[in-house]
């Protein structure tokens, strides 16, 4: 019989994931109930997802008393902590956990999880084609779009289960122990949740301290953020760099195991089985130098549990991306368009930017949702690589302030008049891209519905 039979469970937020734990804990014999601040209407492909279960809803405000009165709150990642009927609920000693750990407590199959900042879901796809070339059953999801519980949920039994984490869904994941657990990167993001940089990275940290000395735990030794984490490892540590460690030297060469890219001569070198061994990257498909990083996160990550160089190879010259993130999207009277709609943060921006070896010669459009980021780091690229920058959204004041010194620089009302603006003050061999470096919750529901608008407008120049 399962433990949650009968048990009063909660369950705060109605997106995916609040629809993937409600199914599986009515079908656990909880008794359910959803609570969103969204109204009824604005959540009616929700609710038809679960129109055969047993489920009661409390939609459009929070009860406080069915907080308090719960035996267990499921609580989603977009939902704030720190707001009073949960903050009420936990001093009463009930219980609150993640979508994370409720599935995990229910997958017996090895864990590989992916988090940082950046990259993230590039490196998770990444890592799921690798072992899927190389024959293996693999389940891929967390905040990728496809909750983990769908995975419990299905009775499918994969060889591997990959996970993407994002920090709100590490701050209340306490029990699960990855069998690989790989950072990309960690910047500063999410400020309006967490109010610092420190917060922040703590929740990051968590996965670090669910790892246990079995633990294959890769690092990006180029972040040092990320790097400093080595001291606190508990597991296997495995290193991925832009640089040569014969050129760091020191103990770092001497012991090192991982992967380190060749850059002019295109290649990727991995020290993980004993000997080395060269990856082409000529052919790879998504560029830019933190899609490197990416790929050798992912190749450290799969050949550390015996993924065939072969199966590799074949995911490098094939791979064509994840959408919204450096998307090409189309020529038109020689400009050429991008979507980085998942350019969510100064530092995507600036990697973004980066990847395209051109000076003077991008519009870039940007703007959205503050999530309390300094913009200012981006002056000298944008100096650099931008020709206009055109500013949308909650944000687009205090990011001319940070840059409209920079560049020829124009504020708009609208997403439609700022895209459209692009391309009249385009010239042949510009690029137009859309990093936003905001969230997008101010016009949109989320990063995929301002992309695909974006691609929308684009298509119809």
């Amino acid at each position: 019989m399962s433990k949650y039979k009968g048990k009063r469970v909660l369950v705060v937020g109605f997106g995916l994931t609040g629809v993937a734990v409600a199914r599986y804990m009515a079908k656990q014999g909880a008794k359910v109930i959803v609570t969103d601040l969204k109204q009824k209407s604005e959540l009616s492909a929700s609710i038809h997802a679960c129109s055969d279960c047993k489920i009661e809803y409390e939609l459009g405000r929070h009860n406080g008393k069915t907080f308090q009165s719960s035996e267990l709150i499921v609580v989603s990642p977009g939902i704030p902590l720190n707001i009073k009927p949960l903050e009420e609920a936990r001093a009463l000693g009930v219980q609150l956990i993640s979508e994370i750990e409720l599935a995990a407590s229910a997958i017996k199959e090895p864990l590989i999880v992916v988090t940082g900042t950046n990259g993230k879901t590039t490196t998770t796809t990444l890592i799921g084609e690798m072992l899927k070339a190389d024959g293996k059953t693999v389940f891929v999801g967390g905040n990728i779009g496809n909750p983990l519980l769908n995975y419990a949920i299905s009775g499918q039994k994969a060889d591997y289960v990959v996970v993407e984490l994002s920090s709100f869904q590490l701050d209340l994941t306490q029990k699960i122990v990855p069998a690989v657990a790989v950072f990309t990167n960690i910047e500063e993001d999410h400020l309006d949740r967490y109010g610092n940089f420190q917060a922040y990275l703590e929740s990051k940290k968590r996965l670090l301290r669910l790892c246990d000395k079995n633990t294959y735990v890769v690092l990006n030794y180029d972040n040092s953020n990320v790097a400093s984490f080595c001291s606190e490892n508990p597991g296997k540590l495995i290193w991925f760099t832009k640089q040569n460690p014969m050129q760091i030297g020191g103990p770092f060469a001497e012991g090192f195991l991982g992967a380190y890219c060749l850059s002019k001569e295109k290649q990727v070198v991995a020290k993980i089985t004993g000997k080395e061994e060269v990856y082409n990257v000529k052919e790879l498909r998504i560029f830019g130098d933190h899609n490197r990083e990416n790929l050798m996160a992912a190749i450290c990550a799969v050949r550390i549990i015996g993924v065939k160089p072969a199966a590799i190879q074949t995911v490098i010259q094939s791979f064509p991306g994840v959408p919204h993130r450096l998307e090409f999207v189309r020529k038109k009277d020689g400009v050429y368009f991008f979507n980085d709609s998942k350019g969510t943060n100064v530092m995507s921006v600036q990697r973004s930017l980066a990847s395209f070896k051109v000076k003077n010669q991008i519009i870039l459009v940007a703007g959205g949702k503050d999530k309390g980021m300094d913009f200012t780091p981006l002056s000298d690229l944008v100096r650099e690589k931008c020709k206009i920058l055109i500013l949308l959204g909650e944000a687009k004041e205090k990011i001319n302030r940070a840059l409209g010194d920079s560049v020829e620089t124009y504020l708009v009302g609208t997403f439609e008049e700022g895209v459209l603006l692009a391309y009249q003050k385009s010239r042949n061999g510009d690029i137009i891209l859309l990093s936003p470096g905001c969230a997008s919750y101010d016009m949109f529901r989320n990063y995929e519905e301002r992309g695909d608008y974006f691609k929308k407008l684009v298509n119809q120049f």
